[in-house]
């Protein structure tokens, strides 16, 4: 399989990635951050719109409806940049969203998403919610700062100051509910939103390989560049090669869009992104486990994709099932017959 980008591939993914220098740098990240923490946990509407009409929300949608007509390959180079960055929000709900939900598309409405009760990010800020526990998508528009109250939901302590948590307890009935049905597959969206999350954390792999390489080679010890000693090396190499793995995992299940392979994806670009950002705290040494080193914020973010939409266990359990499922049968004649001959049976 041909992994290589097109030129208008190229151009896509240089296109966002020059947006987000612009629109939301460094600083603007930092700022989050380190300001009101209530502040952080709010997701930059002019950003949201900006996102907005550069096209993300609406690649996937055909031309008569105002998108770009891509496809899955293309929203996945473009959530890789958003997770090579870090933007908070949910991308991946409104992404899904456009098309379903008046003004997703165009970046006016926030959406965010769940597919069972439990933790769901920026519910306070949602002008939407996209549910996804049935065999057909519904929505709730409870309108930006009514999504607690109308989901029963309390506030959780996120590990992550950009992504703010709440905990919904029980999710409206189908019938008879304040939601809305809508024409979309929940599990097909459910399938997305994991590939999407996992290109984010594949984004945030690779970002922190560049900044280990980066600090290795200027960082002096002893006389010497950090990265001219092995240690140091064998790092930079493990945390590469998990990044290239996770991320030849997720281009190929953008591809296919197959269930399995998607499960496989998220699990790699999982790993890639706790791991290397781990990995990347070391290289960087004492100075990595400081406030003002940025490494912490891609552990953090990982940490809260990890458990969205196929946590680990789950992915693992659903790869293992698909495998018992697929299998030949190998049962030997002879248990089938009722028993191994004595005979035949070796010490």
């Amino acid at each position: 399989m041909d992994f290589r980008l097109t030129e208008d591939q190229r151009a896509l993914r240089a296109g966002m990635r020059e947006l987000l220098a612009a629109r939301f740098p460094r600083e603007r990240l930092r700022a989050l951050v380190d300001g009101d923490p209530r502040a952080a946990a709010r997701p930059d509407r002019e950003l949201w719109r900006a996102l907005g009409d550069a096209g993300l929300f609406a690649l996937r949608l055909p031309g008569s409806d105002g998108g770009a007509g891509l496809g899955l390959p293309e929203a996945v180079l473009l959530f890789e940049e958003l997770g090579r960055a870090l933007v908070p929000g949910p991308l991946a709900a409104t992404h899904l969203a456009a098309g379903l939900v008046p003004g997703a598309a165009e970046g006016r409405r926030l959406v965010t998403a769940l597919d069972r009760p439990g933790a769901v990010p920026h519910l306070a800020r949602a002008d939407a919610v996209l549910l996804l526990d049935g065999t057909t998508a519904r929505v709730l528009t409870p309108g930006e700062g009514n999504g607690p109250d109308a989901l029963g939901a309390i506030p959780l302590r996120s590990v992550d100051p950009a992504t703010p948590l709440h905990r919904v307890r029980h999710l409206p009935p189908p019938l008879g509910g304040s939601s809305l049905e809508v024409t979309a597959d929940a599990a097909r969206l459910h399938r997305e939103a994991t590939l999407l999350t996992a290109a984010q954390q594949l984004g945030s792999a690779r970002r922190t390989v560049e900044s280990a390489v980066a600090h290795a080679r200027h960082r002096f010890q002893f006389g010497r560049p950090v990265g001219a000693f092995q240690a140091v090396q064998h790092l930079c190499a493990d945390m590469h090669v998990r990044a290239e793995l996770a991320r030849v995992s997720v281009y190929a299940a953008s591809l296919t869009a197959d269930p399995a392979e998607i499960a496989g994806a998220k699990l790699l670009a999982d790993s890639a992104a706790i791991r290397n950002a781990r990995d990347c705290l070391q290289v960087y040494g004492g100075l990595g486990f400081t406030w003002e080193v940025d490494v912490h914020l891609h552990l953090k973010r990982a940490w809260i994709h990890a458990g969205q939409w196929k946590s680990v266990a789950e992915g693992e359990e659903f790869l293992a099932n698909s495998l018992l499922m697929s299998g030949l049968s190998e049962t030997p004649s002879d248990v089938l017959a009722g028993g191994l001959d004595g005979d035949n049976v070796g010490l």
